[in-house]
């Protein structure tokens, strides 16, 4: 049985240069992943998963912070 790893993540998510005016864009919560991210990896694969629940490109996605959860 594989138990889920949780994460604390805060990021911001825009379109194109420039981020979108006004509230809705800056987000929090918590992402559970199957395994442990590792710190060369983490942001990457963090905006990815990110990107595919929020219908976006992964470059559309800035991670302001996150942390393992215990």
């Amino acid at each position: 049985m594989t138990v889920a790893t949780k994460y604390y993540t805060h990021f911001v998510t825009h379109k194109g240069k420039a981020p979108s005016p006004g509230p809705g864009n800056e987000w929090s919560g918590v992402v559970e992943l199957r395994e442990p991210l590792t710190q060369t990896r983490a942001n990457r694969e963090l905006r990815s998963l990110l990107a595919q629940s929020f219908d976006l490109d992964s470059d559309d996605i800035r991670i302001l912070h996150w942390a393992r959860l215990h």
